[in-house]
């Protein structure tokens, strides 16, 4: 059982992917507050509570861990970019990879990128992970800096790193509005799929050190290209947008 952890763990991707692993996993949660936390998934796992932007919370979060998740950070697309971007979203993210580089341990990470690194492009076209970045916020300018970090430490530092341009993940099919767009139902992300897509990530045996793969579900008409992460790491969405409204 490979020792897992996952930054950003209260979160809703944190939380219904700590279900997902924890039978398969020995589980590392970090986060700044689990108050709120499920104790079913506290149990038998590491907890580190902290702030993950202050480096000496970094000491004990990486000790014996091979993979991570991470999913830590501020995914406010209006958030303001000095007081509530540069911590979460730059500094926190190279703690990460300097302490990751020093491990002995570690064998790769996994790391939420976004959508918004690439949803300026317009509505029609289908964007690949091989396009230039395009963000549409300063939100998505933080994700193609964390891209462009795992790059520099994969190729640089022997850091192996697979990066998720997430699209809009849906915790419950009530969220889905039958009034939707091709564009919104385009992004949609189930999280069924986004467990599958974790699974490829930390099956997978990579040609090189770096990967950048697009995270939508099997939708009809895609808004993010995933063909690459078919190819290249065995992901087969079951789930599909454009089916589930029409059955409403």
């Amino acid at each position: 059982m490979s020792k897992l952890l996952i930054t950003g763990a209260t979160g809703a991707i944190g939380t219904n992917l700590a279900k997902h692993l924890k039978e398969s996993h020995d589980l590392v949660l970090a986060d700044i507050d689990f108050s709120d936390f499920p104790d079913e998934l506290k149990e038998g796992a590491k907890i580190v509570e902290g702030d993950l932007s202050e480096l000496d919370n970094w000491d004990d979060a990486l000790e014996g861990v091979e993979y991570v998740i991470q999913l830590a950070g501020n995914p406010d697309p209006e958030a303001d970019f000095y007081n509530e971007l540069v911590d979460l979203n730059y500094v926190l993210p190279q703690n990460l990879y300097k302490k990751a580089a020093e491990s002995s341990t570690l064998k790769r990470v996994i790391f939420a990128s976004s959508i918004h690194a690439s949803d300026a492009y317009p509505d029609n076209v289908q964007v690949k992970t091989t396009d230039q970045v395009r963000p549409d916020d300063l939100y998505g300018v933080s994700k193609a800096y964390l891209e462009a970090l795992g790059s520099y430490y994969a190729f640089k530092k022997g850091v192996e790193s697979i990066g998720i341009r997430i699209g809009n993940y849906t915790e419950d099919d009530e969220e889905l509005d039958p009034n939707s767009d091709f564009h919104s139902m385009g992004m949609y992300f189930s999280v069924r799929d986004m467990n599958h897509l974790i699974d490829c990530c930390l099956t997978a045996e990579l040609e090189e050190p770096y990967l950048l793969v697009n995270g939508v579900s099997n939708n009809s008409f895609p808004r993010l290209d995933i063909e690459s992460a078919r190819v290249k790491i065995g992901y087969q969405p079951k789930d599909n947008a454009f089916e589930k409204l029409n059955k409403m």
